[in-house]
C-alpha cells in the first residue's frame, strides 16, 4: 500500500472514536459557527447513517426540515422508500423521486421519516479536509455498520 494512504488510513481511527464515544446532541446544541466534518445519526444506539459536510447545522436542517425536498433530504427519502416498499431507484418518470412525492402515502412516509431523523442522537466530529472526510465517512460506514449508507452509483 502507498506508505502516504497507509498514514491517513492509520490517522482515522482516533476521529472514529471520538464520533463514537461522542455524547448524543440536539440541534440546540450544535456549535453556532460553521463546522466541516462527520456526522453520525443513531436510534437507541444504533447507528444509522453517516454523512459528511461542510456545514452541520445547515445538514441536519436539510435532513430533517419540514420543507426539506427529496434532493436535501436523501436519508429520509430512504427511510420512505424502505416504508413504502419502494426501494427500487429509477430515472425514468413513473417511480422517479418527484413523482413519489405526488402520492398522498409516500409524501406522509417521507414527512414521518424527516421527523424521525430529528429525534435520532446526533454526533459528529469536526474534519475540515474534504479528502479526510470521505474516508472517515467510509470507514465510519464500514466500521459502524451505519444500514443506511450504500454508496451506490445512480
Amino acid at each position: 500500500m502507498d506508505p502516504d494512504f497507509q498514514t491517513h488510513m492509520d490517522s482515522l481511527h482516533p476521529s472514529l472514536e471520538r464520533l463514537r464515544d461522542m455524547r448524543p446532541i440536539l440541534i440546540s446544541e450544535l456549535p453556532k459557527r460553521k463546522l466541516s466534518g462527520i456526522y453520525l445519526f443513531s436510534e437507541g444506539g444504533q447507528p444509522m447513517y453517516v454523512g459528511r459536510t461542510r456545514n452541520l447545522r445547515g445538514r441536519f436542517k436539510g435532513h430533517c426540515g419540514e420543507n426539506s425536498g427529496e434532493n436535501q433530504a436523501a436519508f429520509a427519502f430512504k427511510l420512505a422508500r424502505i416504508e413504502t416498499n419502494q426501494t427500487k431507484a429509477t430515472y425514468k418518470k413513473t417511480g422517479s423521486r418527484k413523482e413519489l412525492l405526488k402520492d398522498p402515502i409516500f409524501a406522509d412516509a417521507f414527512a414521518r421519516a424527516k421527523q424521525r431523523i430529528s429525534r435520532m442522537e446526533l454526533r459528529f466530529v469536526e474534519e475540515p479536509d474534504p479528502l479526510r472526510q470521505m474516508m472517515l465517512e467510509i470507514y465510519a460506514t464500514f466500521v459502524l455498520k451505519a444500514e443506511h449508507n450504500d454508496f451506490e452509483t445512480h
